[in-house]
């Protein structure tokens, strides 16, 4: 760990949050129809296997952590293209300027109006932290026989806001009647519900009416759940008759952070601080040849390539089209040219040299992956170009998705692809031809093909927060989400040369997904270890075992081994979303 002195910041914000907090509450009634007190529900089958591995007071920390957002934003500075001190003297400006796309001023709990500064953790100086603030306490106006006008958004939406986003008029799904442009009016949140067959959905359709009275069959299901107080930018009509646009302008907001939408864009990346510090546990050199397996949104990626001064090869692989696109876009946006794409599924990431087809082609003596068709990726319509240096070998692994036409010659046309091509004629052009974007199409690498290869992985995402529902996940799904990473690690292991280094990340708090893994990884492949990361600001990992009512038994870390991992735990100091790292060195192979 860290010395207190380097993470004396984030303390001295997380206390005065906390203090904050405390003050607010006595002020306002707790058991207050109209305040922000979520409680997250979980299955009570997961909720007793939390409970065996944090100790429940620490999960009912936990627990509620997850419903409200850290107290600040972190954001990445991109080095190539500015400095930590050019940032802060801009969003400085941005944020003493009301007028700035909605960035607005938030005043500090001490009085100060200086919310941002330079992270002093060694080795993290790049990244700068913007302050927050709240649970606020808001007047509603909320007298019995004089209730306000409300517009109750889905739950997605009001975590979205939670983090300072607006209320946009997608997000909406009912609200009182005769609202009119202008009108004050109180935003709650549509939470799901358990039905009688088990499964939890929001009873309501997309335009019911509210009303404020104990009458209104939704009238208990709003309570504790109203996120600020608005203006109303539309009428009810309105609102359901656009399509985009802003529904409410949130000015008095439950919990107060500023939104960076279309804010530096090209300098800046808000990311959440364990991210960052999973780039670095990777530790990336100038020159090598990086791996990120589950690449998108590409925050990750660009921060390796950083690491690296763009300099060397990063193969961003993501097996959604689209996604890649998006990976390719932040790259061309951030001017980052050492990174390259492909569409790939993490499970088919090895492509062994035995299954290699004829169509295979040498090149320089080494054999490269077989594909079907290659083409060039366009460098002039936003999209990230191939990097100088890069592999002959890569360049064979990519082909032009998008362009694939099917087989409408003979009699073997699939009525998949007749479906498909009246689709595309009804339909026109999708969101890939008509924003001019293309992925290369890979069919895996050769065993050993990387210096590093971070694998990110899909995951349950129960450490995201602001996190107002969790009911969905059982103690099965867990167990799915850990055996699914268990077949991207059997992947990746074999990705990484000898001497090479592998991290395995997620964003969850479940130990299915975490220690489990880890587990796994280091009883299956003696070859690996784990081995020491910088920066350490995490927690260490759980250690012992958890046995299960049907019998299932699940292994953690042993002794020792628990303070080579990072954990990062929502209700800790730190103020960060649940994490986790986990970093091995890779040994000889037998």
């Amino acid at each position: 760990m860290l010395k207190p002195s380097f993470l004396l910041p984030l303390l001295l914000l997380r206390q005065n949050t906390h203090l904050l907090a405390l003050s607010h509450q006595m002020e306002m009634n707790p058991s207050s129809r109209y305040s922000y007190d979520p409680v997250l529900r979980w299955d009570p089958e997961v909720e007793d296997y939390f409970n065996k591995a944090y100790g429940p007071d620490h999960f009912a920390r936990i627990s509620k952590a997850l419903t409200r957002p850290s107290s600040y934003s972190c954001i990445r500075v991109n080095t190539v293209k500015a400095t930590s001190d050019a940032v802060i003297e801009k969003l400085t400006k941005i944020l003493n300027d009301d007028s700035e796309d909605g960035l607005k001023l938030v005043q500090q709990p001490d009085g100060s109006s200086s919310p941002i500064s330079k992270c002093q953790i060694p080795g993290l100086e790049y990244v700068v932290l913007v302050n927050g603030s709240g649970p606020h306490r808001i007047e509603y106006g909320s007298e019995l026989e004089n209730p306000p006008k409300e517009v109750l958004v889905s739950r997605k939406c009001a975590e979205a806001v939670l983090r300072g986003a607006q209320v946009y008029v997608p997000g909406v799904l009912a609200c009182t009647a005769h609202v009119e442009k202008g009108d004050a009016v109180a935003v709650c949140v549509a939470m799901e519900q358990p039905g009688d067959d088990g499964d939890w959905s929001v009873n309501m359709t997309r335009g019911t009416t509210l009303q404020g009275l104990p009458s209104d069959p939704f009238y208990c299901e709003r309570s504790g759940l109203y996120i600020g107080m608005g203006t109303a930018m539309l009428s009810r009509a309105g609102m359901f008759r656009v399509s985009h646009g802003v529904a409410v302008d949130l000015n008095n907001r439950v919990f107060r952070l500023p939104s960076f939408h279309n804010v530096l864009e090209g300098e800046i990346f808000l990311q959440n601080l364990p991210s960052i510090v999973a780039a670095h546990a990777l530790d990336p050199q100038r020159g090598e040849r990086v791996l990120d397996m589950c690449a998108a949104p590409g925050g990750k990626t660009t921060a390796i390539a950083i690491l690296m001064n763009d300099e060397g090869e990063i193969v961003a692989a993501d097996r959604s089209h689209n996604k890649v696109l998006d990976v390719q876009r932040l790259s061309a946006e951030m001017g980052l040219t050492c990174i390259t794409t492909c569409k790939l599924d993490a499970l088919k990431s090895v492509c062994l040299p035995s299954t290699l087809s004829d169509s295979t082609t040498s090149v320089n003596g080494d054999s490269s992956v077989s594909l079907t068709s290659h083409s060039e990726v366009p460098s002039n319509e936003g999209i990230a170009s191939d990097a100088s240096g890069r592999s002959e070998a890569e360049k064979s692994c990519e082909e032009n998705a998008s362009t694939e036409q099917p087989n409408n010659g003979g009699d073997n046309v699939s009525q998949s692809e007749i479906r498909k091509n009246k689709g595309r004629l009804k339909n026109g052009r999708g969101r890939t031809q008509s924003q001019g974007g293309r992925a290369g199409k890979s069919k895996g690498f050769p065993p050993n093909s990387f210096d590093r290869v971070l694998l990110d992985a899909p995951c349950s995402a129960l450490g995201l927060r602001p996190r107002l529902f969790a009911g969905l996940e059982t103690v099965i799904s867990l167990r799915n989400h850990g055996r699914y990473q268990r077949k991207m690690f059997d992947q990746a292991v074999q990705l990484v040369r000898v001497g090479g280094v592998l991290v395995y990340s997620t964003c969850t708090i479940n130990p299915s997904e975490n220690e489990t893994v880890v587990r796994y990884a280091l009883d299956k492949y003696k070859f690996l270890s784990l081995a020491t990361q910088h920066p350490r600001i995490g927690g260490p990992g759980l250690v012992g075992r958890c046995e299960f009512p049907d019998g299932y038994v699940e292994e953690w870390l042993k002794p020792g081994e628990e303070e080579m991992v990072q954990k990062f735990d929502p209700s800790s100091e730190l103020d960060t979303i649940g994490f986790f790292i986990a970093k091995f060195s890779v040994g000889p192979k037998d």
